[in-house]
């Protein structure tokens, strides 16, 4: 079991005052309804359960409770996700949103930036893009958010990565091939 840093830790992102205030109850207190209630031995689905069906969480509560619970006592790592690891990575750039989705969308233009094979599964003209990672395995999404005149969010997700040192290799990868999409259209 991780030590009460830890757990703090890793469900920081969310207050205990945050979860008290949505759930009724902090931090602590769902890891001991939920330890009783023999969580450690159960899937992700069956916590959610637990929390839905005998105490009332709602849906996106139950899943927070859930994988900061999972986390906390050790049953999940960071960016692990029942079907995989997944990670994410986002870069504002000054740059229009025609021009992003062309930089993904375009293969010639794409090469200049990303040396990684990918298929493009779905497009949705400067909103999004659904890849195929070249492993056959992985996915990538890509969405684009308008900030400004000419300034665009670029967020990807790459899902159903094998381990926790593959995720943290394509995280660091995904933040080194933003970076050279950034030199290129702001350059």
């Amino acid at each position: 079991m991780k030590s009460p840093k830890q757990q703090t830790d890793i469900i920081a992102k969310i207050s205990s005052e945050a979860v008290k205030a949505k759930t009724g109850k902090p931090w602590a207190e769902w890891f001991a309804i939920l330890d009783a209630a023999g969580a450690k031995k159960m899937s992700h689905k069956e916590i959610v359960a637990v929390l839905g069906e005998e105490q009332g969480v709602g849906d996106w509560w139950g899943q927070m409770l859930t994988v900061g619970y999972e986390q906390a006592r050790g049953l999940r790592e960071k960016h692990q996700k029942p079907e995989g690891y997944q990670v994410s990575a986002s870069k504002t750039l000054a740059a229009p949103v025609e021009a992003l989705f062309k930089a993904w969308h375009d293969a010639r233009a794409r090469k200049k930036w990303l040396a990684e094979p990918i298929t493009i599964s779905k497009a949705t003209p400067d909103k999004s893009l659904r890849l195929k990672w070249g492993d056959g395995r992985t996915s990538v999404d890509v969405n684009l958010y308008v900030k400004g005149e000419a300034k665009t969010q670029v967020v990807v997700q790459h899902s159903k990565l094998k381990n926790a040192k593959e995720a943290a290799a394509m995280k660091k990868f995904w933040g080194e091939a933003l970076n050279a999409l950034k030199a290129i259209l702001e350059g």
